[in-house]
């Protein structure tokens, strides 16, 4: 990848050293990814003076087949930095996490956050201590007393939120919830927008 690392230097001096830095950590980009066709990195001088001097910054735009990458815009990856190699190190890293973020995505790798399994009261029996809750997907749950947390069996009504887990035939009344947790709607409506 020598041939499509490009290095520009924008009020600093041009230094092999910082060249040789910047063409080894694009190299270990290269490894993460093999379709990686161009890499620009810009290592600009700050105008302002610091009290303890110059600072540095790095900024790097990787080509991809399709996408283009930009880092050290914005964020912690522009902060300058009195060291012009922890400015390189940190936009590096920066660049190899949003490359291992595309490539996730690309494969189809990205993370589902699934609403946990809820439903509503439908039917409670308050005198023989169960009820039956009505799942998202229409199914009917058997609960005991017992199962309900912090003993907040005497606070449920028809129609309470409630998170479960529920137990394949636990019961000879088909489905049971091993664990009953009351919510407020807000809790579903919060967790399925996460998804």
């Amino acid at each position: 990848m020598n041939q499509q690392v490009e290095i520009i230097f924008r009020n600093a001096e041009r230094s092999d050293a910082v060249e040789s830095a910047v063409r080894e950590r694009a190299e270990g980009l290269a490894r993460l990814h093999d379709r990686l066709q161009h890499c620009r990195v810009v290592i600009e001088m700050t105008h302002r003076r610091m009290p303890k001097g110059r600072e540095y910054r790095a900024r790097i735009d990787l080509k991809l087949p399709g996408k283009n990458l930009v880092v050290g815009r914005a964020s912690a990856a522009a902060q300058s930095h009195p060291d012009v190699y922890v400015a390189i190190r940190h936009a590096f890293d920066a660049a190899q996490r949003r490359l291992q973020d595309f490539s996730r995505r690309r494969r189809g790798d990205v993370k589902s956050h699934e609403a946990p399994p809820h439903g509503q009261v439908a039917r409670l029996f308050p005198a023989e201590g169960y009820g039956f809750i009505r799942m998202s997907d229409g199914q009917e749950v058997y609960f005991h007393r017992n199962a309900v947390v912090n003993e907040g069996f005497d606070r449920l009504a028809v129609g309470a939120e409630v998170r479960v887990s529920v137990h394949d035939g636990e019961s000879d009344k088909g489905s049971q919830a091993g664990t009953v947790k009351p919510l407020g709607r807000h809790h579903i409506v919060a967790a399925a927008k996460r998804a």
